[in-house]
């Protein structure tokens, strides 16, 4: 059994043996794959979003922009327009979908179809089930961001898509959906109903050039894990580094990204589902 502190490392090992091993077989560059398309961007204000927005930018696509925050958006707009690329903000609440409703019609309007839609942006809420009794508004609102949110947005963009015949979404999840993340549980439960959701549109669309990549982050240094002391000292990628699997995503258009380590692990879960929650519960328990 792993220690607290010695698992992220792991994982993170994992993830980049899985990188390196794709880099090998690549045919194409980031620049081949979005240079004079549009690509849409939630959760660019910051953290992966924001890295991943300057270096898509930077290779040459549109960047659509979208978050809350619209000072922030316009500070990543001119980096990325610094860099010959070009950006247009939409500063956006997901959690309204009106506004998302209103948002989604207006890149539509103002590039005539979308290529790539990255669903990067997400909350994560760390309750135990304890402390979680007189809590379901937490449920709500994880589930209204990270599944209602992005299912939203992509009924309104798939339909571009499908009639160019072309497309793809990158959506990002968590490793939690390999390993299983107690103390999580409204956020992982979030994740997994997204990841369910796309393997599914994935099938329907598979004779049609859409291609679903979901891509399983291990932990990032953001704003998202400070408030988790555990994570502290933890072995995180920085921001650059998720948003080169993200990069990765769409240069490949692999069908899943994640650390072998949690494939490995969804596997024994499958197959031996009683001793691996013994494992888990020993992990949660040292946590606690």
């Amino acid at each position: 059994m792993y220690g607290i502190g010695e698992l992220p490392h792991l994982i993170k090992h994992s993830l980049d043996t899985q990188v390196s091993l794709s880099r090998l077989r690549r045919r194409h560059t980031l620049d081949e794959r979005v240079a004079g398309r549009t690509v849409v961007i939630t959760g660019a204000s910051s953290g992966i979003g924001r890295a991943a927005a300057v270096r898509i930018g930077a290779a040459g696509a549109t960047v659509a922009l979208i978050a809350r925050r619209e000072p922030e958006l316009r500070e990543v707009a001119e980096q990325i327009e610094g860099l010959g690329g070009k950006a247009a903000v939409y500063p956006c609440d997901l959690n309204d979908f009106e506004a998302l409703d209103a948002t989604a019609t207006r890149i539509l309007a103002d590039h005539g179809g979308v290529d790539i839609l990255v669903n990067n942006a997400g909350r994560s809420i760390r309750r135990r089930l304890d402390e979680s009794y007189h809590r379901f508004h937490d449920y709500e609102r994880t589930m209204r961001l990270n599944y209602l949110a992005p299912t939203r947005l992509m009924l309104a963009l798939l339909p571009s898509m499908r009639e160019r015949r072309d497309g793809q979404v990158v959506t990002v999840l968590s490793v939690a959906n390999l390993f299983g993340g107690p103390g999580y549980s409204a956020y992982v439960a979030s994740k997994a109903a997204l990841d369910s959701l796309t393997a599914n549109l994935q099938v329907e669309t598979l004779t049609e050039n859409i291609r679903f990549t979901s891509v399983y982050m291990p932990l990032v240094r953001t704003q998202m894990i400070a408030p988790n002391p555990l994570y502290r000292n933890a072995a995180a990628l920085t921001p650059e580094q998720g948003a080169q699997a993200i990069c990765d995503a769409v240069i490949d258009r692999p069908r899943r990204i994640g650390p072998v380590l949690g494939r490995i692990a969804a596997l024994v879960d499958r197959v031996l589902p009683e001793r691996f929650d013994a494992v888990r519960s020993a992990r949660f328990q040292l946590g606690v």
